[in-house]
């Protein structure tokens, strides 16, 4: 995005602005989705209105730019309404990008690829303002994990999201999808483009994903040029000792229990945690039983 002069300070001020002099942000990392979230967003517009007016910023000579509301304004436009509350402010390219990252980030629902793109956009922007600093990068920002509970992103998370965005494009949809874990695709992201596309194609051929200590060596060896197509074929085909024994559920036998826009990774963090609750319960039940037993 092209960096402009600050604008001469002006206060924000709301008004109602036409929905077609609206126009997205600049290389908008957040996408829309027309998932049952954005099903139920359309369903209150169309009862209540905008209750939250969207962020904008004028855009010279057509019209006005997208900070915080892109669902907000696609609901708008798919119940053909014409205009839409917002808040105007007057700010320059950098301060947009913060803000708009800021406003997005604290979703429920963030693909790791949304989150790093964001993160990489932000941190671009504050170096542009003279604030990356460590510490101000540091500065924790409050999300939602699949469970809904509230965590803090550190310094150094926000630095690990941001290596997801040297991921050729076919591994960082796997990443979206829930098929390769965060940290295995961190150390991924290290490999040249090269080795990332002879990885992707054995990680088909094979139907297997490196280890978070597999990824590592294959970085290493990536770095020092040792890395071939055959070491990759004989990696990902050896038994790990954590996949021995394997149990499969079908995503189509789960996914009519969670809402549509629910990713795989998403989907197997609840699963797993009811499973703990399960085991919790089977476990006070049995411990009387067994106390009897004993007493015998």
């Amino acid at each position: 995005m092209t960096k402009k002069t600050s604008p001469a300070y002006r206060a924000s001020k709301e008004e109602t602005i036409p929905i077609n002099k609206l126009h997205p942000f600049s290389d908008h990392p957040f996408h829309v989705r027309r998932d049952l979230e954005f099903s139920e967003l359309v369903d209150s517009i169309s009862e209540s209105g905008i209750i939250t007016p969207i962020i904008v910023r004028p855009k010279i000579g057509v019209g006005y730019e997208v900070i915080s509301g892109h669902r907000r304004w696609e609901a708008c436009k798919e119940l053909g309404i014409e205009s839409i509350p917002a808040r105007v402010e007057y700010i320059d390219d950098d301060e947009a990008t913060i803000l708009m990252v800021n406003s997005n980030i604290q979703r429920e629902h963030v693909l790791p690829s949304e989150k790093a793109f964001a993160y990489k956009m932000r941190m671009e922007a504050m170096k542009h303002q003279g604030k990356a600093t460590s510490s101000q990068l540091g500065t924790k920002l409050r999300t939602l994990d699949a469970m809904g509970k509230e965590v803090d992103e550190s310094r150094n998370q926000i630095h690990r999201y941001i290596r997801l965005t040297y991921l050729i494009p076919s591994i960082l949809q796997m990443v979206d999808d829930g098929r390769i874990a965060f940290n295995p695709a961190v150390e991924i992201s290290y490999m040249t483009e090269e080795h990332q596309t002879w990885l992707k194609e054995e990680m088909d051929m094979c139907d297997a994903t490196p280890s978070l200590v597999q990824s590592r060596t294959l970085k290493d060896m990536s770095r020092n040029g040792t890395l071939t197509e055959n070491y990759l074929h004989t990696l990902l085909t050896e038994e790990k000792p954590n996949q021995r024994q394997k149990f499969f559920l079908n995503q189509s036998d789960v996914q009519q229990y969670f809402p549509s826009s629910y990713t795989p990774q998403q989907m197997q963090n609840v699963i797993i945690s009811l499973l703990r609750n399960w085991e919790h319960k089977r476990s006070s039940r049995q411990r009387p039983q067994r106390e009897e037993e004993l007493e015998r």
